[in-house]
């Protein structure tokens, strides 16, 4: 088991990645907005949970747009397809 150690932080090393925290965050707050709209939708209060479902959707794009703009702006690629030259 002692050889399999440093081939873990060697590639802990190279796979270092540098997080931005809001991603967290958006996922956090996009399940919170998912479930009050369910909760909505079961106590019988359908325009609330159309409006919570649609702020929803609004969140959930952001978190994406944050995670693709935290990508390009560290310089990882998304595909992990090779660079040509």
């Amino acid at each position: 088991m002692g050889t399999a150690e440093p081939d873990l932080e060697e590639l802990f090393q190279q796979k270092k990645r540098v997080k931005n925290p809001f991603v967290p965050l958006g996922a956090f707050i996009t399940a919170g907005v998912l479930t009050a709209g369910l909760i909505s939708f079961k106590k019988g209060n359908s325009e609330m949970g159309q409006k919570l479902m649609r702020a929803r959707v609004v969140i959930q794009g952001a978190t994406v747009a944050l995670m693709v703009g935290s990508a390009y702006y560290y310089g990882e690629s998304i595909y992990n397809f090779p660079k040509r030259d």
